[in-house]
């Protein structure tokens, strides 16, 4: 069921620039916050997985780890009461990974256990707001098209990928029948795995040919996986290249619609390209 829109409050046109918006400093300076808070509550996960820290300094990365989601539950909070449409915030991309950012934490109260307390590590997807902070949304643009290429790329590829899979099929079954299960080449699967190690110039060493023949065989691969290297790059360049030539997309700002919080809109925008609202509530006298 559709929410019923409503204008919102004075306090909260402020609250939503300071949360939703960086074009101002108060906006800025709460998203370089938020991505400090960020970085520290993922570094706080990472270190208690050392044992030797974790048992020095357990204590203090448990009462910081709840601090750090008191003000996450908070924020999460204050971004649903500044917007018109809650429930779009909600159930958006950022809503999504905002909830599961701060789940893992009252999870660890009911599970009582270190398992969902490596799942904080999400929080490091809420990251891309970096995009706004610094005013990146300029490269996304430039973004779009390398998407664009690659989507274009994609039944090349595909192809491309099936001749590997097929060359890797026959040059595995070649050795299986060369070389001896002493050597690793133990059965087709195995030898294909070889193969696939080989050609992609990984090489573990877990397995290797010990015959004339196969060596001779493992060296033509090799190189030629030098060269197969080489081939998704070129088409993927050469898609990349066509698609520049569509131009460039205009310069998107940070603002956020008031209504449905999406963002990406022009600077000259009045009106949510999304759900139509108008983007600057506060010309407009209050009701």
């Amino acid at each position: 069921m559709e929410e019923k829109q409503k204008n919102l409050r004075p306090w909260q046109q402020k609250l939503h620039t300071v949360i939703y918006e960086a074009d101002t400093p108060a906006g800025k300076f709460f998203d370089v916050a938020l991505l400090i808070a960020i970085l520290l509550s993922i570094l706080i996960v990472m270190l208690e997985s050392v044992e030797d820290i974790n048992e020095q300094y357990g204590n203090f990365f448990y009462t910081a780890e709840w601090v750090l989601t008191g003000l996450f539950t908070l924020e999460y909070i204050l971004r649903i009461v500044s917007i018109k449409s809650p429930s779009k915030y909600i159930f958006s991309f950022y809503g999504v990974i905002d909830l599961l950012s701060i789940l893992p934490t009252f999870l660890e109260l009911i599970f009582i256990g270190q398992g969902t307390r490596s799942l904080m590590v999400i929080r490091s997807l809420r990251l891309v707001r970096v995009f706004r902070v610094f005013k990146l949304g300029r490269n996304l643009g430039e973004g779009a098209i390398m998407l664009n290429a690659l989507k274009k790329s994609i039944p090349k590829i595909t192809v491309f990928l099936i001749f590997i899979l097929s060359l890797c099929l026959i040059l595995g079954t070649v050795m299986y029948i060369i070389e001896t299960p002493e050597q690793g080449f133990t059965s087709i699967p195995r030898s294909i795995y070889w193969a696939i190690v080989t050609l992609t110039t990984v090489g573990y060493g877990d397995i290797s040919p010990a015959t004339a023949l196969g060596q001779t065989i493992a060296s033509v691969i090799m190189i030629m996986g030098y060269a197969i290297i080489a081939v998704p790059t070129g088409i993927v360049s050469n898609d990349l290249i066509n698609n520049a030539s569509f131009g460039r997309k205009k310069l998107h700002t940070t603002q956020s619609c008031p209504n449905c919080s999406q963002e990406g809109h022009d600077y000259d925008a009045d009106y949510c390209k999304y759900c139509g609202d108008y983007l600057h509530p506060e010309k407009l006298p209050n009701s």
